[in-house]
């Protein structure tokens, strides 16, 4: 009877075995399938972290490209030649193939005494440019004439600090900061 005992543990213990292996290969199914689902998460995630990365770099590096540069001398023009009436100078394209909405540009001004924003502008497009397209927009190869009226509170005299600001609708700014010379004349070239 003891023999026959050990001989139906021996054969419980057997197909124990067997239990045992389809067990663990059900639980390493199971962690398989939970890493396949908890990684296709983290790649999702990923991925879309990643495209608004891209998104968010492109978009900066269209505001830091230099859309505008100044591309003459700056005048200074005087009527009375007691102080600053008008800054003008020419504007091109930094980057070829870009455009500019020359009705978008803001212009500010600002002085050790004024600070005024969306000053008195006028854009136009220099004589010796072929307009390419619409007359408002600064395409490749163009030059437009900025001529800027410094605000009548201003007064500027010899020997003092003045800026001027362009802020185009997409692009970094332009900044102009010049210093009148001891004499005013009609016009000067502000170095």
């Amino acid at each position: 009877m003891y023999e026959k005992f050990v001989k139906v543990l021996r054969h419980l213990h057997r197909a124990q075995k067997g239990m045992t292996g389809l067990e663990t290969a059900i639980i390493l199914i199971a962690f398989v399938t939970v890493a396949s689902v908890l990684a296709y998460s983290v790649l999702s995630a990923g991925i879309f972290s990643a495209e608004e990365g891209k998104e968010t770099v492109y978009k900066g590096l269209e505001q830091a490209e230099g859309g505008l540069e100044v591309s003459s001398d700056v005048l200074g023009l005087s009527t009375n030649q007691t102080k600053l009436d008008t800054v003008q100078f020419f504007i091109g394209l930094a980057i070829p193939n870009e455009v500019v909405d020359t009705n978008a540009i803001v212009v500010n001004y600002w002085d050790k005494d004024v600070h005024a924003e969306g000053c008195d502008v006028a854009l136009e497009i220099a004589s010796d440019s072929i307009e390419r397209g619409s007359a408002a927009m600064l395409e490749n190869d163009e030059l437009f004439k900025v001529t800027v009226t410094v605000p009548a509170s201003a007064n500027v005299v010899a020997y003092e600090d003045f800026t001027v600001q362009l802020l185009p609708p997409t692009g970094n700014s332009v900044t102009i900061s010049r210093s009148l010379p001891g004499s005013l004349l009609k016009v000067m070239d502000l170095k």
